[in-house]
């Protein structure tokens, strides 16, 4: 499925941003989420982050969190129960699972943990020094004072 929307007009006026058109143009065509399993995004902090997904059924064996570069993937792959079960009504899915989130630069995950069916992911912004706002001293020209007021 590939995005409705037209960047062309954006491409004209802008120099640079092609990846963040790339970035929104390959989200848009990652077709509709399955719903599975559910999770929240929350904002803990000024550069703070937390994925907290419902995975019930799963143990950490059966979880894996992977980082490459600006892309988080999660996934989950249950293994067979040695005693098959017979079900009357099965409403908690326990079937494998991927899903994947696109990372702003610099961020990376500083920790997961999983308690009482929810797999919480700990994100953080980390700017390096030299990207931060820094303030630039102005030094007046030799023989003129500088006005203050």
């Amino acid at each position: 499925m590939r995005s409705d929307f037209d960047f062309s007009p954006y491409y004209r006026a802008t120099i640079g941003f092609d990846r963040v058109f790339d970035l929104l143009d390959s989200v848009a065509s990652q077709g509709g989420p399955s719903g599975y399993p559910p999770y929240n995004i929350e904002k803990t902090g000024e550069d703070a982050y937390r994925i907290v997904m419902a995975v019930a059924g799963f143990t950490e064996a059966e979880l894996n969190i992977t980082q490459k570069e600006n892309e988080l993937l999660i996934s989950g792959h249950s293994h067979p129960s040695a005693q098959e079960k017979e079900y009357l009504y099965r409403g908690i899915a326990g079937r494998d699972f991927e899903r994947r989130f696109q990372l702003a630069d610099y961020v990376k995950v500083m920790g997961a943990r999983l308690a009482d069916g929810m797999l919480s992911i700990d994100l953080e912004r980390e700017l390096p020094e030299d990207k931060k706002a820094r303030a630039i001293r102005i030094e007046a020209e030799s023989g003129q004072r500088a006005i203050t007021q």
